[in-house]
């Protein structure tokens, strides 16, 4: 096998085949063996490059991105809107400062190349005027490429004439068709929802009283069995310092995820983790 040959088989290998790490491993080794021993060396050294990135891009890929820029163009840097009031004064009362980086807007690679034109810091001074500085805390209210990748590749089951539900879509990276209106007005939509998504949704927007009673209504509208919530955090984490009376061992059950995917050079596993799905009993 030829070089190009060689390194699209191992592309195709590793983006199409839903193995385990091992069974993985064995069939690139397999793989590899084919190839010619001219070839080899090249092969393995475009893997450990960045050239072997390129061929897991794909369409999908390319469209989100193409949205994300053209976003970009429409928005201030930071992304937030001023009726995000609550989110402001949430990260100002942060222990570190902290600033909103739109995930979804920007990836970690053109974050690094908006700080190489000094267009954007990761870093404050402790001592103005000195070389003394600290990383920035960043924050982000939307889905990154890659955890949408995720979602919909690796967590969700098919989806064809299901409904999905994405309450607090902000800039609408999950669902690009958005209904302007408060969730607490809507208890027909989520009666009939297949899937739930909620991405930190309600702690950096609402008071602690408007976040009991989103909650609670939710809980008395989610009730077709089956159904599944996608949460960020843990129902348990976001429950668990509101008053809401919910018993979640009645309410859902977690559906175990596996989250030991590739999905390319971006792939954040600690990210992926904060990705909780649950079933409607």
């Amino acid at each position: 096998m030829h070089l190009p040959s060689a390194l699209c088989a191992c592309a195709w290998l590793l983006r199409e085949l839903h193995m385990d790490l091992q069974s993985a491993l064995c069939a690139l080794r397999s793989l590899l063996g084919g190839v010619s021993a001219r070839a080899l060396p090249g092969v393995l050294h475009t893997l450990r490059g960045d050239a072997f990135e390129d061929l897991f891009q794909c369409n999908e890929d390319a469209v989100l991105r193409n949205i994300a820029g053209e976003l970009r163009e429409a928005l201030p840097a930071e992304a937030m809107l001023s009726s995000e009031h609550q989110a402001m004064q949430k990260m100002q009362q942060s222990f570190e400062p902290t600033v909103h980086v739109d995930s979804f807007l920007y990836e970690d690679t053109l974050i690094d190349q908006l700080c190489e034109e000094g267009r954007m810091s990761r870093h404050y001074c402790l001592s103005c005027g000195s070389q003394q500085t600290a990383p920035l805390g960043f924050i982000s209210h939307s889905f990154s490429l890659v955890e949408l990748k995720f979602l919909f590749q690796h967590a969700l089951p098919d989806l064809s004439g299901k409904t999905l539900v994405d309450i607090g879509s902000r800039l609408g990276a999950v669902l690009f068709g958005v209904l302007h209106a408060d969730i607490c007005t809507q208890a027909s939509l989520l009666q009939d929802a297949d899937v739930i998504v909620l991405n930190n949704v309600f702690e950096y927007f609402l008071d602690e009283d408007a976040q009991i009673s989103a909650w609670t209504f939710i809980n008395s509208c989610v009730c077709k069995m089956g159904a599944l919530l996608v949460t960020v955090p843990a129902l348990e984490e976001s429950l668990g310092k509101l008053q809401t009376g919910i018993d979640l061992n009645h309410w859902v059950e977690e559906v175990q995820l596996d989250y030991n995917v590739y999905l390319g050079a971006d792939t954040d596993s600690e990210a992926l983790q904060n990705i909780h799905l649950y079933r409607v009993r």
